[in-house]
């Protein structure tokens, strides 16, 4: 079942295996649990640790891991394969005894959780955003016994999917009720279940030092800006929701100068360990409320805690931009998408829409087009902005209606999903309503720059800080650096190289205010 490539790098991992573990596999007679038995029984052969034994779990087929004679309480009802395949190894290795490298603080928060927390995660084997949000929730139950957690393919168990109306993943349970939708990190989940720390930890961060450059956003300008400024030996941190930022929803990056193919979770996770190696106090799971000076540089954060720097770069990058039509809000994870990759799965055999005819758009319906039944992509202008090597590849598919000049109006839905979309034509004027079962927004993105509509920095009509040849912004010590700023062309790349240029002008900064 996996390939002499695959087993070659498998059997590297699975000698971190300290500890004998149990694999469970719970079956019936359908080709999946053949599957499922098959893999389990490969890992077995390739590891004296692993030994297989009968499962019980309800969801068949379903493989089950924990260590030898402990109750399992990691589960993975499906086959996992795909970009789920790293969630089985990280959870045999884990149950084997090999530990996490996640912050030891957040560990022993997760140790002394107190209560039960049976956790249900739906997923599509597609999805590039689930595996985080798996791989989170099965260390959880690795490391606290009152925790457990299943992960779900919505592929497979489609009679759950249809009754818990999943329509998006990652779609997570707690104890029977919906706990969140779509990517969260290791620490996101804690900070929600562990809603007695958040004081403490608000306490600690209004009592850390002021740094040279602080650092706002985690993507790539934010990860560049603080490489540069922890090169030149002063204190710097990163405050960010999350690392990584909007890269951590990109699939493939095919124009990243040097590397002809990654990914944006596999960049992120290389930004990120490179920002680690200079020292950089990077504080996640934050987000910026406001900015102030009163002598220092303040950012205020939603938690309640301040953060203070003797210079500031915003990197806080942008996210998907709505629609802003009646219907949208009401439908959202209900047949209103914005990762075709994540949740297109979920829409096989049937219609949908693509609002937008970008690059991102037309590259949505070009995926889409291979498991929908047909794709209508509705774009507003009178030409389409997309590449020409992608319209020409869009065209060339059977099932693929390009509509121009087509303005969006309303969302709509039976009240518990989506079932038709309302456009006008804006050349006769004419309503139109095309049947369909999702909707994939794909129309730009809109800057994160929200708290600073009240601050000293000026924004531009469309919400971007508005900066100089060298990111400075009209509060001085202030820089701005990636898609939050008003540079042209939002792309990775130059994200990086502006970052760069943010930091440097931030150490000339500081530079000058010492003299």
């Amino acid at each position: 079942m996996l390939d002499a490539n695959l087993k070659q790098q498998l059997d590297t991992y699975l000698q971190y295996i300290k500890q004998p573990i149990e694999v469970s596999v719970s079956g019936d007679d359908s080709a999946k649990s053949k599957e499922v038995t098959e893999l389990a029984s490969e890992l077995a052969s390739m590891s004296d640790k692993i030994s297989l034994k009968q499962g019980s779990n309800a969801r068949t087929p379903c493989m089950s891991i924990a260590a030898a004679g402990v109750e399992p309480r990691v589960h993975f009802a499906g086959v996992p394969l795909g970009h789920e395949f790293t969630s089985l190894v990280l959870a045999l290795l884990q149950a084997g005894g090999h530990p996490s490298k996640a912050d030891p603080e957040l560990l022993e928060r997760i140790r002394h959780l107190k209560g039960e927390f049976h956790f249900e995660t739906y997923i599509s084997l597609s999805c590039h955003n689930c595996p985080d949000v798996v791989q989170a929730l099965n260390l959880m139950a690795n490391l606290n016994p009152n925790i457990t957690h299943v992960m779900i393919d919505g592929g497979l168990f489609q009679d759950e999917v249809n009754q818990r109306g999943v329509m998006a993943v990652p779609a997570v349970y707690l104890n029977g009720e919906h706990f969140g939708q779509g990517r969260m990190t290791l620490e996101e989940i804690v900070e929600k279940v562990d809603t007695s720390a958040a004081e403490d930890k608000a306490a600690a961060l209004n009592e850390k030092a002021p740094y040279d450059v602080l650092v706002v956003g985690g993507g790539p300008a934010g990860a560049a800006a603080a490489i540069y400024a922890a090169r030149k030996g002063i204190r710097t941190a990163i405050v960010a929701e999350r690392f990584g930022g909007q890269v951590m929803d990109t699939v493939g990056i095919e124009n990243f100068i040097s590397v002809t193919y990654t990914e944006g979770p596999k960049l992120s996770a290389a930004l990120e360990q490179h920002v680690k190696e200079y020292g950089v106090d990077i504080i996640t799971g934050q987000r910026a409320a406001n900015i102030k000076r009163d002598g220092l540089l303040n950012i205020e954060l939603e938690s309640g805690a301040t953060l203070k720097g003797k210079s500031v770069v915003l990197a806080t990058g942008a996210r998907w931009r709505e629609l802003g039509v009646p219907g949208e809000e009401q439908y959202r994870t209900k047949g209103v998408a914005y990762c075709p990759h994540c949740d297109g799965p979920f829409y096989k055999g049937k219609k949908v829409a693509v609002i937008g005819g970008g690059n991102s758009g037309i590259e949505a319906a070009i995926d889409l087009a291979g498991i929908v039944e047909h794709v209508t992509v509705l774009e507003f202008a009178d030409t389409l902005r997309a590449d020409e090597v992608l319209v020409k590849k869009a065209k060339s598919m059977g099932n693929i209606d390009i509509i121009k000049n087509a303005q969006t109006t309303e969302v709509l839905g039976d009240g518990s999903k989506v079932n038709a979309i309302a456009y006008k034509d804006r050349v006769t004027g004419e309503a139109h309503t095309i049947e369909l079962a999702g909707i994939f927004v794909q129309i730009g993105l809109v800057p994160n720059t929200g708290f600073l509509k009240e601050s000293e920095v000026e924004l531009s009509r469309m919400g971007e800080v508005i900066i100089d040849a060298k990111g400075a912004t009209s509060m001085p010590g202030v820089f701005a650096a990636g898609d939050a700023a008003n540079i042209p062309y939002k792309q990775i790349i130059i994200s990086m190289g502006s970052g760069a240029t943010a930091a440097l002008s931030a150490f000339d900064y500081l530079i000058r205010e010492a003299e």
